[in-house]
């Protein structure tokens, strides 16, 4: 029985060396595809795979029809594309609050939307949201971030927001608008 039991012994005690060999290694792998962006912009991603993740699993319950399960999982790629481009031409660890809507949609978080066509990037829409551009994901999804308070605050200071100031430099950004927003730091 002794002679049986070491080779026994020996094979799972190769078997978990080779286990937590193989998890490190995927750790190592996971942290260095996660390391192109910070821990906001990382946790943001994280939240939009979970949520496709309730959408898969909605869809394989049948819960949900295949049209509305498309439109949900174009609606969260382009989240993610939207969210990436923002992290990447910024360098800030830093997402708004963001809205991605279809053209038949714009009046959920619009009271008077205006036509798709007439949006331009950057443009303040309703002293609430600014435009970011639009993503195609099967549909074409227009994307918007949620000004915060401040933001709101300050256009409704200067007398109502974009009707107040027209001058736009050759990006068709207003003059003195920036494009991004510094990161907030949290003292510690």
């Amino acid at each position: 029985m002794n002679s049986l039991f070491r080779p026994v012994h020996l094979l799972i005690s190769l078997s978990m060396v080779v286990a937590c060999a193989s998890a490190v290694v995927a750790q190592r792998g996971n942290a260095s595809g996660d390391s192109e962006f910070g821990p906001v912009v990382t946790a943001y991603l994280g939240y939009l795979s979970n949520e496709q993740e309730v959408v898969d699993d909605r869809a394989s319950r049948r819960e949900i029809n295949a049209a509305y399960y498309r439109r949900n999982s174009n609606r969260i790629h382009a989240l993610k594309q939207m969210a990436v481009r923002l992290a990447r031409q910024s360098g800030n660890d830093y997402v708004p609050e963001l809205e991605a809507v279809t053209s038949d949609e714009l009046g959920t978080i619009l009271e008077h939307p205006p036509k798709p066509t007439s949006l331009r990037q950057n443009e303040v829409v309703a002293n609430k949201f600014r435009f970011l551009g639009q993503v195609r994901t099967g549909d074409v999804f227009y994307v918007f971030a949620r000004l915060d308070p401040y933001e709101q605050a300050d256009l409704m200071s200067r007398g109502g927001g974009p009707a107040a100031s027209s001058e736009t430099n050759a990006k068709g950004q207003r003059i003195g608008q920036s494009t991004t927003r510094a990161r907030r730091v949290v003292p510690q």
